[in-house]
């Protein structure tokens, strides 16, 4: 009961998690798939709990609408393992698995129909598992439940191979969980098969495979949210890094945005407080200061060329370049005549063809011309 409810609160969480990525990317297929599993999962584990369950039993639909939760959430998982691939190959797939499932559902409300109306609340443990009806509805339930885990973990099995380092772990896990949930399945369809033929309730049995359920389902959800936890630590990973990096070229984007105003980016209207405070800003500005440095070097390679007419400004040291920089701003009109012809020349370009030699390339300038700017204010303290 207690592993019921961990899950169940695990599932529940897992939802609401997934479910806030849906409304930021609600065309997102693959993700609309994980949604659906686990709003159905919840919903079928909730309709499991003894509280709701028996609540529900009286008006004889439970049973039926606890398999139908649950097998539709598996189908919707095995779908989401499956939308890879070419459109053809997913339609096929599509098909296959919702023909399955159909045909599943069907026979399941059959054997309900079949069932005497008195025995229509059967459980696992009902002393009248003899009865073809319910036997066949058990039989033909963990059958399905085999196929959709089996299904699914080797899906996960086969992810895993091609995955990162940080994501292949919780696969491992989540493979381990869907393939020891198929396990269960086929011991319940064991247990089944033995109690038709030899009536009893084999208590101990069936203790066993619910507890070994529960915890095979908590394996998949850990394995879910560490493949969240290994993606919201390189996102916050990220988002550190793109925020030291905005400081560091605070220096250089100062002084060139107090020379070019114009170059500042429009940032559009004034968003909510919320938006102020999203992790997803940081990489917004972060681009935007390097744009703009990028943009103020360009504007400025001209009078760079001026003052340093005989020096390769692509490959020159920061500490000589942010000298050549200085001298260029000093010798920039306050006002430039438009008429005027500029040509610009290539500024603290790396030899990588990369962004990212090229933001390291600009934040050593950066370094050197706020170095550069502390010897400055130094001397002037020093004759003051």
């Amino acid at each position: 009961m207690i592993l019921h409810l961990a899950v169940t609160v695990m599932l529940i969480t897992g939802l609401v998690w997934k479910g806030f990525d849906l409304a930021r990317a609600p065309h997102d297929r693959v993700l609309r798939l994980l949604v659906a599993a686990l709003f159905l999962l919840t919903m079928g584990n909730l309709l499991g709990l003894p509280e709701v369950g028996g609540a529900l039993s009286a008006v004889g639909v439970v049973k039926v609408a606890f398999n139908w939760l649950y097998m539709c959430g598996l189908g919707a998982l095995v779908l989401f393992f499956a939308a890879t691939g070419a459109p053809a190959a997913y339609r096929r797939r599509l098909c296959l698995h919702t023909g399955l499932l159909a045909a599943v559902l069907a026979a399941l409300i059959l054997t309900m129909l079949a069932t005497p109306p008195e025995l229509r609340g059967h459980t696992l443990s009902t002393p009248h598992m003899s009865q073809p009806a319910i036997t066949s509805f058990y039989l033909i339930g963990n059958g399905y439940f085999v196929y959709a885990y089996l299904t699914s973990g080797l899906w996960a099995l086969r992810y895993t191979s091609m995955a990162s380092r940080h994501l292949a772990p919780s696969l491992r896990v989540m493979t381990g969980g869907l393939f020891g949930l198929a396990a269960t399945s086929a011991g319940r369809a064991v247990w089944v098969a033995v109690r038709s033929e030899s009536p009893g309730s084999y208590r101990l049995f069936g203790t066993v495979i619910r507890a070994l359920t529960d915890v095979a389902l908590g394996a998949v959800l850990v394995g879910i949210f560490l493949s969240g936890g290994a993606q919201l630590l390189t996102h916050l990973r990220s988002v550190a890094r793109h925020r030291r990096m905005y400081q560091q070229l605070t220096p250089l984007w100062t002084a060139l945005v107090t020379a070019y105003p114009e170059l500042v980016l429009n940032q559009g209207p004034s968003a909510s407080w919320w938006d102020g405070l999203r992790l997803r800003r940081t990489h917004a500005r972060f681009y935007r200061r390097f744009i703009e440095c990028r943009d103020g070097l360009v504007r400025l390679s001209p009078y760079l060329a001026c003052v340093a007419p005989d020096t390769d400004l692509a490959r020159c040291r920061p500490d000589q370049l942010v000298r050549h920089i200085a001298a260029a701003l000093a010798l920039k009109p306050d006002v430039e005549d438009p008429g005027t012809a500029l040509h610009a020349v290539r500024v603290a370009s790396p030899s990588a063809p990369d962004m990212n030699a090229e933001v390291h390339e600009l934040i050593a300038v950066s370094a050197a011309f706020a170095a550069l700017s502390e010897d400055h204010r130094t001397q002037t303290a020093g004759c003051l």
